[in-house]
């Protein structure tokens, strides 16, 4: 008996001496399960952009039931070469985008008296360049890019991964959500595959190609930071944040998930003393836009012309209504829009919009964006402590010329 008491304590301490080596067993055996799953074809379930043809054959150990063993080191080439796979793959439909535009100067004595005025065509000229980022989203020559990198540009010149250079034309662009779209006279071109936007979280891969510096094709790693990023209360666009290095030239070139997929445009980077703070368009918003803007040159966006205020303390007790009361404020309507049309009025409370209850400016936006132009739009408003109905004809976003 004392020998069985023994025994079995000396098996107890054993066990608790040996506990690490357990879990370092178990985490070795996950290690080499992922490994074989990969080699034996894994991979390729997950459609990843590379195929074990063209890598170095592994060490293994062929047996009766065919099985294989892989090494951890085998599974570490396959880590190192994704992202290289991927860029190499992607990086044939980015292209690099050079602009000039020419520009009078003016003579700094040419409005003073005795001079008169001088013909415009007479002044020295100077030609301002820039450069960025595009993407081939058809390959009969459809190139996308941010409208900021193409705005006023007498010349575009667009040079592919082959080294092939094209004049570009803008065909459509839009300044709300900063993209624009560019034709080239080219055929048979590598078309970019394209992501969703719903499949994106913060803390995945990221991976950002374009032409930083004029140095094209230049690949950049890092994840996604944050989702759902506004840049200002203009922007359509709620944007990807990444840490992905993007610096000036990558705008308007492509942002893409460990697939090689494209998730998003880069487009703005934060400046001051920030670093690795980069924002991309989400690729289910350019989606919609390329459509228009190949179809129509510009995008139909909802217009009601209304412009609100947060609901505050200070704001309420103006108004005389409750501290707390729900809604946004209307601070004012755009004269002959469509809202003051419909009889909304400065100082209404915005509280339900389509049946749905709004808490913030960015909420009502939200709403009437899912509308087109034509459509009717239920507002329903707090005047004067009673409940008002207005029904809003939605109306197409006023454009600027130099929006056209």
């Amino acid at each position: 008996m004392k020998k069985e008491k023994m025994n079995g304590r000396l098996r107890k301490e054993s066990g608790k001496m040996h506990a690490p080596s357990v879990v370092l067993g178990l985490a070795g055996g996950c290690l080499i399960g992922a490994a074989v799953w990969l080699g034996m074809g894994g991979a390729s379930d997950l459609n990843l952009p590379f195929s074990h043809a063209d890598k170095p054959a592994p060490t293994t150990t062929d047996n009766s039931e065919g099985n294989v063993n892989v090494t951890p080191s085998k599974v570490m080439t396959l880590a190192e070469n994704t992202i290289a796979d991927i860029a190499s793959e992607a990086s044939k439909s980015v292209v690099n985008i050079d602009m000039k535009r020419t520009v009078a100067i003016q003579a700094p004595f040419s409005m003073m008296p005795g001079f008169g005025m001088v013909d415009p065509d007479s002044m020295p000229k100077a030609q301002l360049v820039g450069a960025g980022s595009g993407l081939i989203i058809r390959q009969d020559g459809y190139v996308l890019t941010n409208n900021h990198v193409v705005a006023a540009a007498d010349e575009i010149k667009v040079t592919l991964d082959d080294k092939r250079s094209f004049m570009g034309k803008v065909v459509g662009r839009d300044k709300l959500t900063d993209l624009a779209l560019v034709k080239i006279d080219a055929k048979g071109l590598p078309v970019a595959k394209l992501g969703k936007s719903k499949s994106i979280r913060p803390g995945d891969w990221a991976i950002a190609i374009g032409s930083p510096m004029g140095l094209d094709h230049t690949v950049t790693l890092g994840i996604i930071s944050a989702l759902g990023r506004s840049l200002d209360d203009v922007n359509a666009a709620e944007m990807i944040q990444t840490d992905a290095a993007i610096n000036p030239g990558n705008s308007g070139g492509p942002l893409l998930n460990i697939r090689g997929e494209v998730i998003g445009i880069n487009t703005a980077i934060r400046g001051g003393h920030a670093q690795n703070i980069g924002f991309a368009i989400p690729v289910d918003v350019f989606r919609d836009v390329v459509d228009d803007l190949i179809a129509k040159g510009r995008v139909a966006r909802a217009y009601v012309g209304v412009y609100m205020q947060e609901m505050e303390p200070r704001v309420a007790k103006s108004l005389g209504i409750p501290d707390g009361t729900p809604g946004v404020v209307v601070a004012g309507v755009a004269q002959d829009g469509p809202a003051s049309q419909a009889g909304m009025e400065q100082g209404d409370v915005i509280q339900r919009v389509d049946g749905n209850q709004v808490d913030s400016s960015k909420s009502v936006q939200t709403l009437v964006r899912k509308h087109k132009p034509g459509e009717d739009l239920t507002f329903l408003v707090l005047r004067k402590g009673k409940l008002v109905p207005i029904d809003v004809k939605v109306d197409d976003y006023p454009v600027e010329d130099n929006d056209s």
